[in-house]
């Protein structure tokens, strides 16, 4: 998205040079009908051509502002046209007038360094076609000062514009930099610090895409710590955040790498289970339990269970992509689980043979 963004803004500033482009040459045009620099015939066929395109394109340009030119070629045709201009008006002449020729050159130097700046190739198509004509008009009769007039510009153009290449490399290293940056805290904002899982933001970012591809059939667990809030009282919150941490690499350790483990709370935690069935989400449920309780974390205060952390699981299908439904099918279940004696796994009543 951002390539994109970046490749519309330099098309935009762009399409800004050839309206300066334009409208310089349209200006020049105009004032070479009413007061030429040379004592001969004021209108010709290419200035008056040079004036109408760069009129009418800036018409379009204002009527349509989506509308791209083509920058190159239209500054090649405007530079082709004032060649055959200054070639016209030339050959009208008894002698070749340098003044004319240096006057001529630098104008079309000038508008086209204006314009520009920071487009080489522009810069070059509008203004070989006159030194190259101004070159071989002159007959070498006074080439030190055409080439002088001639470099002094495309050498200072060229210099700009390796400048502008080096501040715009520059800026598109920094930008890539900073959204890598941005991706790494986006990241960082759907984990949890403590565990390392998903938090609520990753979860339903994950969940989004799961359900987009909307196939197989998912279940949703949902685990708590039992009587965690004891074992912070006792042991204090360092050590529930060990448990936590222990407990939480137990759970991820147990499913497969495409399902989703979240802390959903401060000792519940949420695991999404993808593209399974019934048995194989109850198996993963035992295997979460087991996993959990063989940690053998003591837990003095969970004596009337174990002497030792457990969990307690609710189980529930996902279906028809009705999250909060399952969510709340899942919770009802582990209520039940906590109420019948914990570190236990309860399906809810959907799932229950009739």
């Amino acid at each position: 998205m951002t390539a994109k963004n970046w490749l519309a803004l330099l098309k935009g500033k762009h399409q800004l040079s050839l309206r300066l482009f334009l409208l310089l040459n349209a200006f020049s045009a105009g004032f070479s009908m009413v007061w030429p620099s040379a004592n001969t015939q004021h209108l010709t066929v290419p200035i008056i051509m040079v004036l109408v395109i760069s009129l009418l394109c800036l018409f379009l340009q204002l009527l349509n502002k989506k509308m791209l030119i083509s920058i190159n070629a239209v500054s090649l045709i405007i530079g082709s046209l004032w060649a055959w201009h200054i070639y016209t008006k030339v050959s009208a002449m008894p002698i070749a007038d340098l003044n004319f020729l240096i006057i001529a050159l630098l104008s079309v130097l000038f508008i086209g360094s204006i314009s520009f700046i920071n487009n080489i190739q522009a810069f070059t198509a509008s203004c070989l076609p006159v030194i190259l004509i101004v070159f071989w008009l002159d007959q070498g009769n006074h080439w030190p000062q055409i080439l002088y007039s001639t470099l002094l510009p495309v050498i200072g153009i060229t210099i700009q514009n390796i400048i502008h290449q080096r501040n715009d490399n520059f800026t598109r290293r920094l930008m890539d930099k900073l959204l890598k940056e941005k991706e790494t805290l986006s990241d960082l904002s759907m984990l949890d610090p403590l565990t390392g899982l998903y938090n609520r933001r990753g979860f339903q970012n994950r969940l989004e895409t799961v359900l987009t591809v909307g196939t197989g059939t998912h279940f949703v667990l949902l685990l708590d710590i039992d009587h965690f809030k004891a074992y912070n009282d006792n042991y204090g919150h360092s050590m529930g955040d060990q448990a936590l941490t222990h407990v939480s690499a137990a759970i991820r350790d147990a499913v497969r790498s495409r399902d989703i483990v979240t802390r959903y709370g401060g000792e519940e935690f949420l695991v999404l289970l993808t593209n399974v069935d019934a048995e194989q989400a109850l198996q993963t449920a035992e295997r979460i339990r087991q996993r959990v309780y063989d940690l053998k974390i003591p837990h003095l205060f969970n004596d009337d269970v174990a002497t030792h952390v457990t969990t307690s699981i609710g189980l529930a299908e996902l279906e028809q992509q009705n999250i909060e439904e399952a969510l709340r099918q899942a919770d009802s279940a582990l209520y039940r689980a906590k109420r019948q004696g914990r570190n236990s796994i309860l399906s809810s009543e959907s799932l229950q043979p009739s």
